[in-house]
């Protein structure tokens, strides 16, 4: 569990450096869509060779894959673009600040319902707290300036 959780802890610090990233390069090229359009490529790129190298069987099977499932791609898309778009204005923290209040009211209620297959973990008063903490903790560090 611990390696998981480094991780997860990793691709946290990455995000607002992609952010960072990429709204930088949207500004330099004057296109977020292009930029955005350059992040994907690389992200493709990369993925696809390991895809190759670790489970081509897969690639196939997810032809069968129940369509909704893709939309994960959109949603994807949609933050990427969103990022490149708002950060340069609104700054990388404020930005990522509701990312991640929107990231804790979705993950609580995907956990708390089990949607998509996720595990069950009911939101009760304790686990509302704690996020709610932490909800206040982000919004602390952006008020903080």
């Amino acid at each position: 569990m611990s390696s998981y959780a480094v991780t997860m802890l990793i691709a946290g610090l990455g995000i607002p450096i992609l952010a960072a990233l990429n709204a930088a390069l949207g500004r330099f090229i004057a296109s977020p869509i292009v930029a955005a359009t350059i992040l994907f490529s690389v992200a493709f790129s990369s993925c696809l060779i390991l895809a190759l190298i670790t489970g081509p069987s897969a690639i196939k099977t997810a032809m069968s894959a129940p369509k909704h499932l893709f939309l994960a791609g959109f949603l994807v898309a949609f933050y990427v673009l969103s990022i490149t778009f708002i950060a340069p204005k609104f700054g990388v923290g404020n930005a990522v600040f509701f990312v991640l209040l929107g990231q804790l009211i979705s993950a609580a209620a995907i956990d708390h319902f089990g949607l998509f297959g996720a595990t069950v973990t009911p939101l009760n008063m304790m686990r509302g707290l704690g996020i709610a903490v932490m909800a206040f903790g982000v919004w602390i560090t952006q008020r903080a300036v």
